[in-house]
């Protein structure tokens, strides 16, 4: 009865997020709500409320973990924009034929999405395309290949996705090891769909280039501030090799430092107040962090209830292949949000199951 219930709140607030432009709601909202019905549900059919609260507590140090590092990977980004960072990169393509310009933006956000994060690189991207193409459906091509460019250079690092960020925080893979295997196989993925869209594109040339208005003093402070962030991001997985600490202190190290250094940038040349880390911090996608929390905390519930591991029994005794299992919950993931279900799969498995770098964990 308890498992039945606790299911169909599940899927109930599920679907209300699947539904989020339908019912005109944010998602973190029914997120939210989900994460704290399913504990509410759990702690009163339980016979040891205080052991309920210290499983509460034990996956809430596991999912601030994830949502401090989300955080200040977002406050980085949101700097770097504020500062035109992204401009500065952007202003150096010249070419006016479109062929080569759709080849240096996948390329760049292959790489780029590796570095901050696919979804950032994609608005970043699209955004640019947006202001250099006149055509919309010139637009959408761009925009279809940023997409697929993005996705793809962000499978391999540990910081290009959510769930390969969750993966790596909660032990199943290793940094060097997941660019090791994923690289090539990512790179693969972006460049046929390229040579294919490309070929669309021969020929073809831009009329007018769009023009950056930016003073010598604000490239000069978007380039200091461009460089420090993509480099504080790049220590973060040698920090945690070093230190063998959380990732997420590693964040909060880079966040510091180019705090510091955007105070000294705006001390010595008064820059604008809305350049600030403290604009930036008002600035992040609030709303992704909270629903984040909302459904990490309704699949902790289903977890410590042992719900996840009837499912994995389930999964097993059906499928009974490790690459079958892997596969069916990937091109599940093209269906379903790929957050809550890494998610529940870190809670069906454990690494007594898979151990870190196992190929399964490569497959999600």
């Amino acid at each position: 009865m308890v498992s039945a219930l606790l299911v169909t709140v599940f899927v109930l607030g599920y679907l209300a997020i699947a539904l989020e432009h339908n019912l005109k709601v944010n998602k973190a909202a029914p997120a939210l709500l989900t994460g704290v019905i399913c504990w509410v549900i759990y702690i009163l059919q339980s016979s040891a409320p205080e052991q309920v609260s210290a499983q509460l507590m034990h996956h809430l140090g596991e999912i601030a973990s994830i949502l401090f590092f989300l955080m200040g990977a977002m406050t980085i980004v949101e700097l770097i924009d504020q500062h035109d960072g992204f401009d500065i990169i952007t202003e150096r393509i010249k070419t006016k034929n479109k062929q080569k310009l759709l080849i240096i933006i996948a390329i760049l956000t292959f790489f780029l999405s590796a570095i901050l994060d696919n979804l950032t690189t994609s608005i970043v991207m699209v955004s640019l395309c947006g202001k250099i193409l006149d055509d919309k459906e010139d637009r959408l091509w761009f925009a279809a290949m940023v997409i697929i460019a993005a996705n793809a250079g962000g499978v391999w690092s540990p910081l290009g996705d959510v769930t390969t960020t969750m993966l790596w925080i909660g032990g199943q893979i290793t940094a060097f090891n997941i660019v090791k295997m994923l690289l090539l196989p990512g790179l693969v993925s972006c460049v046929i769909p390229l040579l294919i869209i490309s070929r669309r594109f021969k020929n073809k040339y831009i009329t007018e280039r769009i023009q950056f208005t930016a003073t010598p003093k604000e490239r000069r402070d978007g380039m200091i501030i461009l460089i420090s962030g993509i480099i504080g991001l790049v220590m973060v997985p040698v920090f945690k090799t070093v230190t063998h600490l959380p990732p997420f202190m590693g964040m909060m190290l880079s966040l510091g430092f180019l705090w510091i250094i955007t105070m000294l940038i705006h001390k010595k040349y008064e820059s604008r107040p809305d350049q600030s880390l403290t604009t930036a911090l008002s600035n992040i996608d609030t709303a992704s962090i909270q629903f984040f929390l909302g459904i990490l905390l309704a699949v902790s519930a289903l977890q410590s209830f042992g719900l996840l591991v009837d499912v994995a029994d389930f999964l097993d005794n059906t499928l009974k292949n490790d690459y079958a299992i892997g596969t069916t919950l990937g091109l599940l993931s093209a269906l379903v949000d790929n957050v809550p279900l890494v998610a529940a799969v870190q809670g069906m498995y454990s690494l007594a199951d898979f151990p870190t770098d196992h190929r399964f964990w490569e497959n999600l």
